[in-house]
């Protein structure tokens, strides 16, 4: 009988509090890669692979094969590693459908030229909601969960569920909702969906942790924890509530330092942008639109 249990090893990233994960079918060592960094230094305009490196490390020191390399949403606080570790291990790059609503968005902040793409083709497969896939023996399937972007979605693999930026730790709370394409009513029914339909006892995997009281990071929970003990959304606080909350949060939280660096790679599958006839890649910061 198939294990349900995928192993799950979380990397934190404690410049941008981002957790990456290798979920990995024990039984034939078949692995996705969910969310990996590549680092970025904006001061030094400079990027390297640090984070990226000890993910493909881990790979090889536990004798697995890549088989995905998923993305949950284009990022707004640091570079998608997806296109790096393609190259290094050949695995197929995916992301939700919906991402081709944000690079169209997004087209119109940069003032990209007409004919760059924004049809999603930066990426070997688009999940739709309900999409299914295995990684190894385990099934695996995809929830849209849009709220925080409009592409969000949540890997669920076996009993294991990659949220990112909806749900945080039960001792924080939820994901900001205020980006362009955010919404806080559309992102509570996105949480609400997750936390009806999955199990009790499902993992909850979160994309970043805050770690609030200056604990140790964590980034695992269960569904039962969160429906019990979210300070934003638990069994019994209702969607105007929430979106009260959320918004009264959101005004008072500052953009993220690299969105505007970021948008403009994760809407291109962490590409950066063609280098120019000097061979140097530059990025481009729309001012005075925040």
């Amino acid at each position: 009988m198939t294990s349900q249990q995928p192993q799950v090893t979380g990397f934190f990233d404690y410049k941008t509090f981002s957790v990456q994960y290798v979920a990995a079918d024990p039984a034939t060592r078949q692995c996705a890669i969910i969310d990996p960094v590549l680092d970025y230094d904006e001061k030094a305009g400079r990027t390297s692979t640090g984070h990226a490196d000890a993910i493909l490390q881990h790979v090889r020191d536990h004798d697995l094969k890549v088989q995905w390399i998923l993305d949950t949403h284009p990022h707004a606080d640091h570079f998608s590693a997806a296109s790096y570790l393609k190259e290094k291990t050949g695995a197929p790059i995916a992301i939700g459908e919906h991402v081709r609503d944000v690079q169209q968005l997004w087209k119109r902040i940069y003032n990209w030229p007409a004919e760059t793409p924004t049809d999603g083709r930066q990426w070997d497969r688009l999940f739709a909601d309900g999409d299914t896939f295995q990684v190894g023996d385990i099934p695996a399937r995809v929830m849209h969960s849009p709220g925080h972007t409009l592409a969000s979605i949540t890997y669920v693999i076996g009993d294991a569920a990659f949220v990112h930026d909806t749900l945080f730790q039960p001792d924080f709370g939820t994901a900001r909702a205020d980006f362009p394409g955010g919404d806080a009513a559309t992102l509570y029914r996105s949480i609400r969906r997750i936390l009806d339909e999955l199990p009790p006892a499902t993992r909850v995997f979160t994309g970043h942790d805050y770690m609030p009281g200056g604990r140790e990071p964590q980034w695992e929970s269960t569904v039962a924890a969160q429906r019990e003990k979210n300070p934003h959304v638990h069994d019994g606080v209702d969607e105007q509530r929430f979106v009260a909350t959320r918004r009264a949060r959101d005004a008072e939280l500052p953009l993220p330092v690299l969105i505007l660096h970021a948008l403009q790679v994760n809407t291109n599958a962490g590409c950066l942008p063609a280098p120019e006839d000097n061979g140097v890649s530059y990025l481009k910061i729309p001012l005075n639109q925040f």
